[in-house]
């Protein structure tokens, strides 16, 4: 092992950055060369990400990094958008967020041409009307001329590695989030995307993470786990296989790690999904809407005047009644963005739920109901895999709210180790090591990161309101 450092760009829905992370063969240190923004630009009620806004901060990152010579990129983004690119590579449209309306009513379009269980069966994944399939799908519906001049799909990451590298391919981790890649086949599923109308002529090749994709400015461009939640399991500090994560921010990724996708009647009635990760791995998950709707509380009280931080919040909660009123996180009236506190009210109002009265009563109301559904999705994977599960490991942003880490401990009966905060960049960096041949695999580095990034442990706390409060909610 020799000291060296790569650098990791990793986009979020919110904020993306470029990082430099030093190795000197036993510790990974951390420095940060440029954060920016990820603004959303509404066009008549079209949402669009600004990709050339990321591009440009992510070239003046690496020109930052340049100072250490790095000896590699890899590139980690949010999953299930993407970008059309003519013959010529040019991109034809700014991509749109996963959040717009456009894929309304989408599902039902697909379900029609092809039946729903079978869209499981050749996908393993988890039905949400934000994923690829349906995107794609409401460009057949409006019969845009986008698909008759696509020449390449290209995920958001794959995009920015094109740019970087002028190499058109789809990472494996990403393209199994996308409702269109056979995880038993491991290639896209042309017969669904016959029967839909969607071209699968644009569909480029997909390889696997730790590929090495070409050179920007003579350094190495590897595909980590390009999906930003396949590194962040990729950096969960362990060596035991008994092991559940949640990756926590906007959204809670609640899963096992498994050697393989598991597609069977009783997963498809639990709708839960397969994504692929690193050494051929599985993450068998849920989607959980997560602290999303905690940041659209905070943006709707800033505007009524009250600007709390994200410790301020938590603070109400500690000092409001426990398990007062829960709510369906996932319930769909909390996915889009808006006035989520009026949507809670709303909510246990109609479900015969106390209506929380005070800004720490909804905020403790968020945080206990994430606690219980995390228990729900890992009494429901557990039973799928027949997979024991010792502890619970939270990593990213998420991992450093100890109130929701504390509950989740308590509604789950299992110790709960938080961190690393930086799990994506620490997993994005992890697999770029294994393929410049620092490490050797991923129990390494995972043994490596758990010297880099872990903040705490809650064990949980035996009180059987937790357990009631369970029972109300997921079994009336």
């Amino acid at each position: 092992m020799t000291a060296l450092t790569v650098l990791a760009i990793d986009l979020g829905a919110e904020s993306g950055r470029v990082m430099a992370v030093h190795f000197d063969g036993a510790r990974l240190g951390l420095e940060e060369l440029q954060r920016f923004p990820n603004p959303l630009t509404a066009v008549r009620g079209t949402l669009y990400w600004d990709v050339l806004h990321l591009w440009r901060n992510i070239q003046q990152g690496i020109e930052k990094g340049k100072a250490y010579h790095p000896a590699s990129i890899g590139v980690d983004t949010w999953a299930i958008d993407f970008g059309l690119l003519d013959a010529g590579g040019n991109l034809l449209a700014n991509p749109i967020m996963y959040r717009d309306a456009r894929t309304n009513g989408m599902p039902e379009a697909v379900f029609a041409r092809v039946p729903r269980r079978e869209v499981f069966e050749q996908t393993g994944i988890q039905f949400m009307q934000i994923n690829t399939l349906y995107q794609m799908m409401s460009l057949v519906v409006s019969r845009s001329p986008l698909l008759d001049a696509a020449h390449t799909f290209l995920t958001i990451p794959d995009l920015l590695n094109y740019w970087l590298t002028g190499v058109k391919v789809c990472e494996f981790t990403n393209a199994t989030t996308t409702q269109m890649f056979n995880p038993r086949t491991r290639a896209w599923t042309g017969e669904i995307l016959d029967a839909l109308g969607i071209p699968t002529r644009i569909l480029p090749e997909v390889v696997p993470p730790g590929t090495k994709l070409g050179t920007y400015e003579g350094i190495p461009v590897f595909a980590p786990a390009t999906h930003d939640t396949g590194s962040a399991v990729a950096a969960v500090p362990t060596v035991r296989p008994d092991f559940a994560y949640i990756s926590s921010g906007t959204w809670s990724l609640v899963g096992l790690e498994v050697p393989q996708a598991i597609i069977t009647d009783a997963a498809y009635d639990a709708n839960v999904t397969n994504e692929g990760g690193v050494e051929n791995t599985y993450r068998l998950l849920k989607n959980v809407m997560g602290l999303w709707i905690l940041q659209q509380c905070q943006a709707t009280w800033r505007e009524q005047g009250a600007g709390y931080s994200y410790d301020e919040l938590v603070e109400l909660a500690r000092n409001a009644p426990p398990l007062k009123a829960l709510i369906d996180v996932d319930d769909g009236r909390f996915l889009p963005p808006g006035d989520h506190p009026q949507r809670i009210r709303d909510w246990c109002k109609e479900h015969g739920q106390p209506v929380p009265a005070t800004h720490g009563e909804i905020v403790r109301c968020v945080l206990e109901s994430l606690a219980l559904k995390y228990r729900a999705v890992l009494d429901t994977l557990r039973r799928l895999s027949g997979q024991a599960v010792s502890a619970i490991h939270i990593v990213g942003g998420g991992a450093q709210n100890g109130l929701l880490n504390q509950f989740t401990a308590d509604a789950a009966g299992l110790p709960v180790i938080a961190g690393p905060v930086e799990a994506t960049v620490l997993g994005n960096v992890a697999v770029q090591l294994i393929a410049l041949g620092e490490l050797d695999n991923l129990a390494q580095a995972r043994q490596i990161v758990a010297k880099s990034g872990i903040i705490g442990v809650c064990e949980p706390r035996q009180s059987p309101h937790w357990n009631d409060a369970y029972q109300r909610m997921w079994h009336p």
